[in-house]
This record gives structure tokens, C-alpha cells and sequence, in this order.
């Protein structure tokens, strides 16, 4: 009689792990999901914004066409991007773009003094941060939904539920590492 009591208590807090670990693993899918249509949020809210800014920017500076071209491609390119990896290397694109939209406006003291194009500006810089705060915390919860997925017992769960790991938002290109060298 005592060696079926043990047994079952065995059994019921086995079971009792199994779901803890599963609603664990649930849980993390769940908030990486988030988190990512968080980063969504804030990529939709910057691309909201380009058609603005070169709007503005045409008004002062309508010969530098290829400009606008460019960052209109760049955006087009980073709003038709899925996953992680194709999002990183468009927004890179877009961010290039908007840097040389942005050295147009500084040849223009007109157009950098104009208070719509400031307030896109800045609007602009404050999506980036948000941008950058969301990657963090989604790379966050992928970094602990991947060390689930992959430790034992969890990796067993993990498979047979069909949770697998996800992809980091990581910088594509390998010159944005490098620290830059100021000179005096």
C-alpha cells in the first residue's frame, strides 16, 4: 500500500512538472511573439513617418531626386521584409538612406530650421530608440526561449509541442561593429 502511495506521488508530480514546464515554454513563445509585434509596432510607426519627412524635404530640396528615391526603395523594401533577419538587413538599408536624406537637409539651414521638418526629425529619433528598446527585449525573450528549447528535460516538451527557437535581430553588416575612431 505505502509503495502505490509513493508511486503515485511520483506520478502526480510528474505530471505537475510537465505542465509547469510546458506553460513555461508557452509563456516564453508567447511574450517572443509579443515582443516582436512590439518591434512591428515601431517599424510600422517609422515607416508612417519617411513618406513625411521626404515631403518636407522635397519642398526645400526638390533637385536631389535620387535621394528620395532611394529612402522611398529602402522603405518599400523594409515594409515587405518578414523575420528577423530580412527585417534587420532592410531597416539597415532604410537607416543608410535616411542618413543621406538627413546630410541633404543639412545643406538646406531653411529646411533644418523648419519647425514641421524638426518635429519629424525628432519623432524619427524617438521611434529609433523605441526601435532599439524593442530589439533588446525581444532578443531577450529568444535568448530565454532558446535556452529552454534547448536544455533537458524542456527540449523533449519543446519538440513535441512544436516550439522551436527563434532568431536574434543581430547586426548584418560586420563594419557596424567596429568601434569608430575619433580624432582630434
Amino acid at each position: 500500500m505505502v509503495a502505490i502511495i509513493i508511486v503515485v506521488v511520483i506520478l502526480v508530480l510528474l505530471v505537475l512538472y510537465l505542465v509547469s514546464a510546458y506553460n513555461g515554454l508557452i509563456k516564453l513563445k508567447n511574450r517572443t511573439e509579443e515582443a516582436y509585434s512590439d518591434i512591428d509596432t515601431q517599424l510600422k510607426r517609422r515607416h508612417d513617418l519617411i513618406p513625411n519627412l521626404i515631403e518636407t524635404v522635397k519642398g526645400y530640396a526638390a533637385h536631389e531626386s535620387e535621394v528620395f528615391q532611394n529612402v522611398t526603395a529602402a522603405r518599400q523594401g523594409a515594409v515587405a521584409a518578414n523575420g528577423p533577419v530580412a527585417q534587420g538587413q532592410a531597416e539597415n538599408q532604410l537607416t543608410g538612406a535616411l542618413g543621406r536624406l538627413f546630410a541633404v537637409a543639412e545643406n538646406y539651414p531653411d529646411l533644418k530650421a523648419n519647425q514641421n521638418f524638426l518635429a519629424l526629425q525628432n519623432e524619427l529619433t524617438d521611434t529609433e530608440d523605441k526601435i532599439q528598446a524593442s530589439r533588446r527585449f525581444y532578443n531577450g525573450q529568444v535568448r530565454d526561449l532558446n535556452t529552454k528549447v534547448g536544455s533537458i528535460p524542456t527540449n523533449i516538451i519543446a519538440r513535441n509541442a512544436g516550439i522551436t527557437a527563434r532568431e536574434f535581430f543581430e547586426i548584418q553588416d560586420p563594419t557596424d561593429r567596429e568601434v569608430p575612431t575619433v580624432k582630434f
